[in-house]
This record gives C-alpha cells, structure tokens and sequence, in this order.
C-alpha cells in the first residue's frame, strides 16, 4: 500500500530553523511531482512548496518563499523541507502529497494523489 509519512515536527522559537522530511513507501517517487501543504485547526490545507519529478522545478507560496526550501533524494524516496526564520503563522500540521499526473510540481491540492497525515509544527512567538 501506498503509505507516504513525514515527520520532524516539533515546538520551536520564532525566528528558528526547522527540516522536515517525507518517506514514501509502495511507490518510487522519482516519477512524481511531489508537495508540501499545511492545515490550521478547522481550515482546509493550504499550498506551501511544490518540486518537480526530477527538479529543480519549484513553486512557492508567497508567505514561506525565501524562508522554506523543498528539495527531493529520489534515491532514499524522499522529500524534504527545511524551514529558515519561522513564525507564528508557520504553525500548522504539515503534510506531504505526491501527484501522478505527469510529475509536473503543482499548487492545486486537487492535483495529488496520495497524502500523508502530518506531522504538527509549532512555532512560539
């Protein structure tokens, strides 16, 4: 089965560093697209980064461009997004998503496939 799980979340200091990772297992997922959203408490996920099937190719949202940075090792089945200088509004249950649609990064969650349940990220100010 396809299983997709993250993990690095953790309480952090406002205007720290943070890196989370997703492991992909049941499928490859250097042929894929591959992406990062969050959720708040009773809202929908939002966009955050999204990387190509084989990058660099990225989109970001504008309020983590410059600060996060997703990069992919597609030989250890795995993504990756380092956080620089968080804030309060980074704090959020992050998940990751993968897209089979032509491995093309894109904004739209709509656009994946398959999700992981996150992992929470939480940010003091």
């Amino acid at each position: 089965q396809v299983q997709l799980v993250e993990s690095g979340g953790g309480l952090v200091q406002a205007g720290a560093s943070l890196s989370l990772s997703c492991v992909a297992s049941g499928l490859t997922i250097s042929g894929y697209g591959m992406g990062w959203f969050r959720q708040y408490p009773g809202k929908e996920r939002e966009f955050v980064a999204a990387i190509g099937w084989s990058g660099p190719k990225t989109y970001y949202s504008d309020s983590v461009k410059g600060r996060f940075t997703i990069s992919r090792d597609n030989a250890k089945n795995t993504v990756f997004i380092p956080m620089e200088n968080v804030n309060a509004e980074d704090t959020a249950v992050y998940r990751c998503a993968e897209e089979s649609r032509g491995g093309d990064p894109s904004i739209s969650l709509d656009d994946y496939d398959y999700w992981g349940q996150g992992t929470q990220v939480t940010v003091s100010s």
